[in-house]
């Protein structure tokens, strides 16, 4: 258990490198980047989460933004539809907060809440800071298994069973599932936050931790690698 828990840690970035990803993702809807410093910051993006063995997320992202990309190149005047404006303006705008949800997609599942709090302490965050971002990290897998168990449930009970299931059913959909979500996300976060305080994370003694981060050559050729097109493109020379 031991050594394929260390291998996993091997294969994805130090958490600093992530937040660092996600900050450089950030960067890139400030400064509204060109379509081929997008494309290649998404390409460098989806490197470490296929890295991590998220295959099929890897594939989701790509294929979404290779279509969100092709749509934001439509010419509807050509095309003879006008309406077609407001698809490639919402292509357009998905395309550029796609990049931040790649970056936060691979921070969130591949970074443990300890490597997470570590991380944090090694960059002298304050207890509120970290406390709350814990929570968060610990928060959207508690209502994703929610969210599951309530599809089973109206599943075996054959309410807006399958794919579309949601879709055929909007006002279903809104009394069994959001609601029940949105009514136990409080009590989940509550939860979440009296355990954290439980395990002592918001004293002000010095805190030791048993989970060991280190940055490594790939966590700087990476970092190195997001901010060379990054800055190439807000000096000007790659549009």
């Amino acid at each position: 258990m031991t050594s394929s828990h260390n291998s996993s840690n091997q294969r994805t970035l130090d958490p600093r490198t992530k937040l660092f990803l996600l900050l450089a993702a950030n960067l890139m809807l400030f400064f509204h980047v060109s379509v081929i410093t997008q494309i290649i910051m998404v390409l460098l993006f989806l490197v470490p989460l296929a890295a991590a063995g998220r295959w099929k997320m890897t594939a989701n992202f790509g294929l979404t933004f290779a279509i969100l990309t092709g749509l934001g190149f439509l010419d509807p005047e050509a095309i003879g539809l006008p309406w077609l404006h407001v698809v490639s303006a919402l292509a357009v705008g998905c395309t550029m907060m796609l990049p931040c949800f790649i970056t936060g997609a691979y921070a969130f599942t591949t970074t443990s809440p300890s490597a997470f709090i570590c991380a944090m302490r090694r960059m002298r965050a304050p207890e509120s800071v970290v406390i709350p971002c814990v929570v968060v990290i610990r928060f959207f897998p508690t209502i994703a298994e929610d969210y599951r168990q309530i599809r089973n449930a109206m599943a075996l009970r054959g309410i807006a069973a399958g794919g579309w299931g949601l879709v055929r059913h909007p006002a279903q959909s809104l009394e069994y599932i959001l609601i029940p979500l949105l009514m136990n996300a409080t009590n989940v976060a509550q939860d979440l936050s009296v355990a954290a305080l439980t395990k002592g994370l918001g004293r002000e003694s010095v805190h030791t931790s048993r989970t060991e981060i280190r940055m490594q050559i790939v966590d700087w050729l990476m970092m190195i690698a997001v901010m060379v097109p990054l800055m190439l493109d807000v000096a000007g020379v790659m549009r």
